[in-house]
């Protein structure tokens, strides 16, 4: 079962954290729930734009023993911050911002490995989904050695769009990804710059290639073709600190 301390279940007791603004990582309502109080879980659902998923009684039984009602929900052990606030705030503290963001990284070890490795190279705060992403959950946090409660994660409804406000803010965007002929040691990381790294599988998505403003790939010379994604981030992250530096 989930540690409890980090979950919140009920119909109403649900609604009314969602009402307060508590950070909810993600919602699970069973599978062909009916009963009171469901419109208005729906409606605060939509209004604060949570991810949620429709899932068998059997998951959420085994997540807890108590009366969950159809409806649990996951707390996020970590504060998570507002894009649009930190961004602006680093450039008025004299920053020069180094970001990272995680285009769909959905194994928690990997989240975790990537936040420690951020967290000692000085990135700025990471940026992930709402949706399709890793939870931040104890796993997590142990797997990045408390990096999760020093360095600033920001959750954004969507991700090309945050891309692009970063943009605007003048912040460049590096995707790695192996999609392209240049290496990721052709770019200059003394600006401004958010460095975007993809999915386990897919790589970064063809959304954010398409509007990436460099394109990186990190050399390989041996015969499996592709690097773990946290090591993949250490690599990247650390030749913006040598160039830096």
């Amino acid at each position: 079962m989930e540690n409890e301390n980090n979950l919140i279940f009920g119909v109403k007791p649900v609604i009314e954290a969602i009402n307060a603004g508590k950070e909810i990582d993600k919602l699970y309502i069973q599978r062909d729930i009916s009963g009171s109080g469901l419109s208005e879980l729906r409606n605060a659902i939509k209004k604060a734009k949570l991810p949620f998923s429709h899932v068998p009684i059997q998951k959420l039984n085994k997540m807890t023993s108590s009366n969950h009602q159809g409806v649990i929900g996951l707390i996020s052990p970590i504060e998570l911050h507002d894009m649009e606030t930190l961004v602006p705030g680093l450039f008025e503290a004299g920053k020069v911002p180094l970001l990272m963001v995680l285009d769909k990284i959905t194994d928690v070890r990997n989240f975790g490995a990537i936040a420690r490795t951020a967290e000692c190279a000085g990135v700025d705060a990471l940026i992930v989904p709402k949706r399709e992403s890793a939870q931040i959950n104890g796993d997590a946090i142990k797997t990045s050695a408390g990096a999760l409660n020093q360095i600033p994660v920001c959750k954004v409804n969507n991700l090309t769009d945050a891309v692009m406000f970063l943009q605007a803010s003048g912040i460049k965007i590096v995707a790695c990804t192996e999609k392209t002929d240049d290496s990721i040691y052709d770019t200059n990381y003394t600006d401004p710059t958010a460095i975007v790294m993809g999915n386990e599988e897919r790589g970064v998505s063809n959304q954010i290639l398409k509007i990436a403003d460099t394109k990186g790939k990190i050399p390989l010379f041996g015969e499996i073709g592709s690097l773990n994604v946290s090591v993949a981030a250490g690599i990247i992250a650390y030749e913006a600190i040598k160039q830096r530096r």
